[in-house]
């Protein structure tokens, strides 16, 4: 039986961007960056009225279609709580279509928010960060960002199906239900990001139409030792973060779309620095434990790049 919030009820969901891949582990590793998006949310008599302020505020739409709604929305049908008005606000710091997890991040804020009202109108509806993880992938169709959104740190995530067979390239979102699985670790106390963002942005769509259905056996077999190697080298051997992070499964095939994000790969790795694409791109990420160097974030600012070192994020938080 679903119960009604009453009005004035408010709430603030402060949500961090993310980075997916990581180089080798597409689709799977993760991390929490901080830079965050901040949605304030108040439950009313009646109506929608949804305000955007900061990136992307003359992009998306001011209404029921906007994700951050539609994710309101659907937090609240699953803690079996509804409002009769909303009040949104959206207050955007993560830069959109650029690979930093802006809509995974979204959809984390908006859900958030749900499972933060229906806390303080029952304590008993609070909600598990799985069941959040479950949730915010949904909306996206993989859970790298959204979990690292949700857990903070650094993530692995993964896909089961509700059925005894595991998920294979024959299955469909028709006869499985998708199972989004994902575990937090602990980012080795000296590791820091950078992150570089170009002006212009990217189609994740459009960079995943470049990827290929097939890749040859020892490109797998190279990724697969690589994503091994990674969780090791974030978490206790950073000297090993440039072998880790190399890949063969998707940046080289999505290079001719980013030729500055790549570019810029290659100056970074040459100079020592473990670079690597921020999700679809075209922000690329470095992962190191100093300073970036000044002589590079000279040149790269020169390029156009805005050159920003976020704090590794704890995740998403709800007042």
């Amino acid at each position: 039986m679903t119960r009604t919030l009453p009005p004035g009820i408010t709430v603030t969901a402060k949500v961090p961007a993310s980075s997916a891949n990581l180089g080798p582990g597409f689709d799977s590793l993760g991390i929490a960056l901080g830079l965050y998006d901040e949605i304030v949310v108040r439950t009313t008599d009646s109506g929608l009225t949804i305000r955007v302020e900061g990136e992307g505020a003359d992009d998306v739409p001011w209404g029921p279609s906007h994700l951050v709604v539609r994710a309101i929305e659907r937090g609240l049908e699953a803690a079996g709580v509804w409002a009769d008005g909303l009040d949104v606000v959206c207050r955007n710091v993560i830069p959109h279509s650029r690979g930093l997890g802006s809509s995974a991040s979204a959809a984390v804020g908006g859900l958030a928010a749900a499972r933060g009202l229906a806390a303080k109108f029952d304590p008993a509806l609070t909600g598990s960060d799985a069941e959040l993880v479950q949730l915010a992938s949904e909306f996206e169709g993989h859970p790298d960002n959204a979990a690292a959104s949700v857990l903070g740190g650094i993530v692995v995530s993964w896909t089961e199906s509700d059925r005894a067979g595991e998920l294979d390239a024959s299955s469909s979102v028709e006869h499985h239900q998708r199972v989004y699985r994902a575990v937090r670790l602990e980012p080795h106390p000296r590791l820091r990001a950078t992150v570089l963002i170009p002006q212009e942005r990217s189609s994740t769509a459009h960079t995943r139409g470049l990827l290929p259905e097939t890749v040859p056996h020892g490109d797998a077999a190279f990724n697969v030792s690589r994503a091994a190697l990674s969780v090791v080298a974030l978490t206790e051997r950073p000297d090993l973060l440039l072998p880790a992070t190399q890949d063969r499964l998707h940046q080289g095939y999505r290079a001719t779309a980013l030729p500055l994000t790549t570019a810029w790969i290659t100056r970074l790795r040459t100079a020592g620095l473990a670079a690597m694409v921020s999700g679809a791109g075209p922000t690329i990420l470095a992962l190191s434990t100093g300073e970036f160097p000044d002589d590079l974030r000279k040149l790269a600012e020169e390029d156009g790049l805005r050159v920003v070192e976020p704090d590794i994020s704890a995740g998403v938080s709800v007042d």
